[in-house]
């Protein structure tokens, strides 16, 4: 009897999310999303990343339906198979805190300055069960604490927000995001204006987390470093699209996107000095979404664009047969080093004319 593979836990289909915004008199329209696809299987990790204004967080805010009421939506957000666009604020209330978690960056934002921790997280466990009471939520909270690397979580409940470290106020946000039990973990931005030694902790806190609870995560972030360390898949988004998806230690040593290999140009590597070697910025800005390219949205700040890449927008596809990826010995952001014809590889997507053998050395 054949066996079919489980079915993702999160499946999104040409996702596209637009905004009617008002430039001085002018009123535009922001495209944000442009098709962007991608699905998640129970236990796994995908990481997004990308400049800033690339599409990151509004696509991912789509899912649980946190985006404001001007947004026009289209595609689908499948969770478990059931469709979640299109549903009603009540209807959303199911899936939202109770199977799909949130975790927003720059977590000292987040809180009101004048409600302490046990009334947040007694107002988050009623969201689920109206009955909790005072004493049964502050032992979930306490334990939740604990869980995320918080000790004493009993007195620290009855502390405010400014009582905390940015560090301590991530981890209390990631206790709330767990309270209701959820199965899916947005983390946008979870390191952002933490130092590095805080970022490592609280990345290795979500593999605990992913580990022990067999949640799935979508990590977003602009360090692409960082996200290919947790990751175990990798979406680069530009100008509200996919431009390059693979497994991680693909995107790391084989990069095949010139907006991919600029990202990993312009991230400085452990070691290195400035004395010796120099990083290289990515010419020219972001491309604007209210006045997208008609072509590539990266061919104006890439250094191997050509004529046909303006034209119109490549398609997002497969690595085809008989093209090489880079491995080994080879330099990821040159694309130097030993060419390994692979066949063809449908894992590894990518939306590109440059595509192909010619890019072997």
């Amino acid at each position: 009897m054949d066996e079919f593979p489980p079915a993702p836990l999160l499946e999104v289909k040409d996702l596209r999310v637009s905004f009617q915004v008002l430039r001085g008199v002018t009123r535009s329209l922001i495209r944000a999303v442009r098709g962007v696809s991608f699905s998640l299987e129970r236990g796994s990790i995908l990481g997004i990343v990308g400049e800033s204004g690339s599409g990151k967080s509004v696509s991912t805010q789509a899912v649980p339906g946190l985006l404001p009421a001007s947004a026009a939506v289209s595609g689908s957000v499948k969770y478990r198979g059931k469709e979640l666009l299109g549903l009603s604020v009540e209807e959303m209330r199911e899936y939202r805190g109770r199977k799909i978690g949130m975790i927003f960056q720059e977590p000292g934002r987040s809180y009101d300055p004048l409600q302490n921790m046990a009334s947040v997280f007694l107002e988050t466990l009623r969201n689920s069960n109206p009955a909790v009471g005072r004493e049964e939520a502050a032992a979930k909270a306490e334990a939740l604490l604990g869980e995320t690397g918080l000790p004493n979580g009993r007195e620290r409940l009855m502390n405010f927000p400014h009582q905390f470290s940015g560090g301590q106020l991530q981890r209390i946000g990631i206790a709330l995001a767990l309270a209701q039990n959820c199965e899916l973990l947005i983390a946008d931005e979870p390191t952002t204006a933490l130092d590095v030694t805080i970022q490592r902790q609280i990345v290795e806190l979500l593999r605990e987390l992913r580990k022990n609870r067999q949640i799935s995560i979508i990590f977003i972030s602009h360090d692409i470093d960082l996200v290919a360390d947790i990751s175990d898949r990798i979406m680069v988004m530009y100008g509200g699209m996919v431009m390059e998806s693979a497994d991680s230690p693909v995107i790391a040593s084989a990069p095949r996107h010139p907006y991919t290999k600029s990202l990993i140009a312009a991230s400085p590597r452990f070691g290195s000095h400035y004395s010796r070697e120099r990083l290289v910025p990515i010419p020219g800005k972001v491309t604007d979404p209210a006045r997208p390219e008609p072509g590539c949205p990266f061919a104006p700040r890439c250094t191997q664009a050509r004529s046909e890449c303006a034209a119109a927008v490549p398609e997002l596809r497969p690595l085809a047969p008989g093209t090489g990826d880079f491995a080994g010995k080879g330099s990821a952001v040159t694309g130097k080093g030993d060419c390994v014809n692979t066949g063809g590889n449908p894992a590894h997507t990518i939306r590109c004319v440059l595509e192909g053998g010619e890019l072997c050395p």
